[in-house]
């Protein structure tokens, strides 16, 4: 790949180091060349940028020195730049691009390439070259478990990052990543409004118990009172899922009062943090199974369980998911 245009000052873009260019902190791009100064880190062998205030998109417009003419960032790479649901331990993991048939994959520690006979080319974003929402979403499903391509199939239909029917069309080709995606679109719900509301759903889901997203919540008189993240079919039960944004003050005194609403127009809101429903989900269904009158049968939470175990949200999942970031047969 050619080098650009040599330059004596700060474009904003990058600078060349060559015999005439000597690179300073107030340099804001990154470098192609060696520099050895304080401030500077090195992200790939050959591109350096200043340290100071270094973010994620910094650190991908260095990358994007590296790639071939028809390369594009893909995968959890896209996928957290896109505002994504993605898995914990997601920015530990390769950066991913997609390059075509026809061109060399880049080659360096760090970077992950996907060969493609043609590249969907999405929106630049800030300036970076990224594929298609839905072609992200499919890069994922080639490696992440079934919960947490779940968990991404939601946020991009919630957040409108994709339309439905792009993930349909993609899940029925025979490409790589497709059979994962169509295991996962029957369960997608684009109400979801979080990553936590998808894992708090599919507690209630794998255990058989049947819930409405986002219920709206109306009184005796059919005045709406509020919305719940999920209501049991055939009972007054609201499940809810209590994130880190609800333990804020003025947001933990709202939702009590919209609680206590619900309570007097003889509904049952039951919340439920992060720890309740990844270390504590038989309980949730031992509540649910309460709510609708049957006997408790805890081999209902297994499916979930099972789910969670294989997933990122389990103590062996992110490193399981870069094993398999790294395995060149996936």
């Amino acid at each position: 790949m050619p080098l650009p245009t040599p330059t004596a000052g700060d474009t904003g873009q990058f600078v060349v180091v060559t015999s005439y260019t000597k690179p300073t902190i107030s340099s804001r791009g990154p470098v192609v060349g060696r520099v050895r100064l304080a401030g500077w880190s090195c992200i790939t062998r050959g591109i350096h940028q200043p340290t100071a205030d270094l973010t994620a998109a910094d650190q991908l417009t260095a990358w994007a020195q590296t790639l071939p003419r028809s390369g594009a960032f893909t995968h959890l790479t896209a996928a957290r730049l896109l505002g994504l649901w993605t898995p914990p331990g997601a920015a530990a993991m390769p950066v991913t691009v997609a390059v075509s048939d026809h061109e060399w994959r880049p080659r360096r520690a760090g970077v992950r390439g996907i060969r493609l006979a043609e590249v969907p080319r999405g929106d630049n974003l800030a300036g970076l070259p990224m594929t298609t929402t839905a072609e992200v979403v499919l890069a994922c499903a080639r490696h992440l478990a079934w919960l947490d391509l779940l968990v991404l199939v939601d946020s991009a239909l919630h957040l409108g990052a994709c339309a439905a029917e792009d993930l349909v069309s993609l899940a029925a080709t025979r490409r790589r990543g497709a059979k994962a995606l169509r295991r996962v679109l029957p369960y997608a719900e684009p109400l979801t409004e979080s990553a936590g509301e998808t894992l708090l759903r599919m507690a209630h889901v794998l255990a058989g118990v049947p819930v409405v997203a986002q219920h709206v919540v109306t009184d005796e008189h059919g005045q709406t009172i509020g919305r719940a993240d999920l209501w049991i079919r055939g009972t007054r039960r609201l499940p809810e899922y209590d994130g880190a944004y609800h333990r804020d003050a003025a947001q933990y005194e709202r939702d009590r009062r919209r609680d206590r609403k619900f309570q007097r127009a003889g509904w049952q809101p039951y919340s439920y943090s992060v720890h309740g429903v990844l270390r504590q989900h038989t309980s949730i269904v031992r509540d649910a199974d309460d709510a609708l009158g049957r006997a408790h049968d805890p081999a209902r939470s297994r499916l979930f369980g099972g789910a969670l175990d294989e997933s990122c949200w389990s103590a062996g999942g992110a490193p399981r998911l870069a094993r398999r970031l790294h395995d060149p047969r996936l």
